[in-house]
């Protein structure tokens, strides 16, 4: 009966991550280069060889172009850099995404000035425009970086599998406790070590290893219903704070592809780690809730399960974590 709970829950959580895919967000950087230009940069997530989202920036009126801007497609994303200018600046100006409402997109918007603060602001289809402010707030920069953790951790498929798959191994309250809380400390400190450039780790390496620490992982529970205690059922916490060193770095590399505002550093970087942290929990507390309600109705329904079920969740998690270790290994 708990296999099968575990499998919906599974399920459920790759059906996310399929959408996630989806929903990739798009980038715009803007650096400003003197009091009235810019250098501007323009990510858009790509639909196949040669197709992108129909996004494109708005400028406020009496901005032109200095440069015209050179297009490339890599990686399945679209990019375009070029030179914009205004009389006075950008500052109190709007700037729109065209074509962001009829989407599921958002948009992670990056301005740097020449002082070396930062705006960053996050578009989404209901709101697809913003004002360029003549400074950064720190309430603004806080709920920003809040919103864009705990996003980053529920469309994270990979690193929610992870953790899906140490509820189903780890057992007893105080061992998950321990077990979650070790693997929490583990990313809070690579994730900071990363992104203010103490240490370093190539992301597509990164990458490939954490979807092998879900192989793991998925194999250990194979072995504990076999009988065969293995490393992760005997000390959960070694294991769950060792891989968390790399599920940090894949946090530190989205993070990176935001970066931080030069001015409120200390405050961006607190508030997107409790973000990760508050959809962590969100996940987990979903879980558990799923599981309650599922065991309820089953014990109402008498629902038979067949003997090779619980075989299923770890079969499936292992084997979604192997095809991304294939895939992501082959993109070196």
């Amino acid at each position: 009966m708990k296999c099968a709970l575990l499998l919906f829950i599974f399920l459920a959580a790759f059906a996310s991550g399929l959408f996630a895919h989806e929903v990739r967000p798009a980038y715009l950087e803007l650096r400003q280069t003197s009091p009235e230009t810019y250098d501007a940069f323009w990510k858009v997530p790509g639909q196949g060889e040669n197709m992108r989202l129909g996004l494109y920036v708005e400028f406020p009126p009496g901005s032109t172009n200095v440069t015209p801007p050179r297009a490339s497609m890599v990686n399945n994303a679209f990019t375009e850099r070029w030179t914009v200018k205004r009389a006075g600046g950008l500052t109190g100006g709007t700037i729109h995404i065209a074509g962001l409402t009829a989407t599921m997109t958002d948009v992670l918007v990056r301005l740097e000035r020449r002082d070396g603060t930062t705006q960053v602001t996050r578009l989404t289809p209901s709101a697809p425009s913003f004002v360029v402010e003549a400074a950064p707030r720190a309430m603004q920069v806080a709920a920003t970086y809040l919103i864009l953790g705990v996003e980053h951790i529920l469309l994270g498929i990979d690193h929610l599998l992870f953790v899906l798959a140490l509820l189903i191994l780890v057992k007893g309250t105080r061992r998950l406790l321990a077990t979650v809380t070790a693997f929490t400390v583990a990313h809070s400190l690579t994730l900071a070590g990363a992104t203010l450039g103490f240490v370093h780790m190539p992301g597509p390496p990164v990458e490939a290893a954490i979807a092998l620490s879900i192989v793991f992982v998925a194999a250990e529970i194979m072995h504990s219903r076999q009988g065969k205690a293995g490393l992760t059922e005997r000390f959960p916490w070694v294991v769950a704070f060792s891989f968390g060193l790399l599920h940090g770095f894949g946090f530190a590399s989205a993070l990176s592809d935001v970066g931080l505002p030069q001015a409120a550093i200390p405050i961006a970087l607190l508030f997107f780690n409790v973000g990760v942290e508050l959809g962590q929990l969100l996940f987990i507390a979903s879980v558990f809730v799923v599981i309650a309600l599922a065991r309820r109705v089953m014990r109402r329904s008498r629902v038979w399960q067949p003997a090779w079920a619980w075989r299923i969740p770890p079969y499936a998690i292992g084997s979604v974590a192997m095809f991304w270790v294939i895939q992501r290994i082959a993109a070196f």
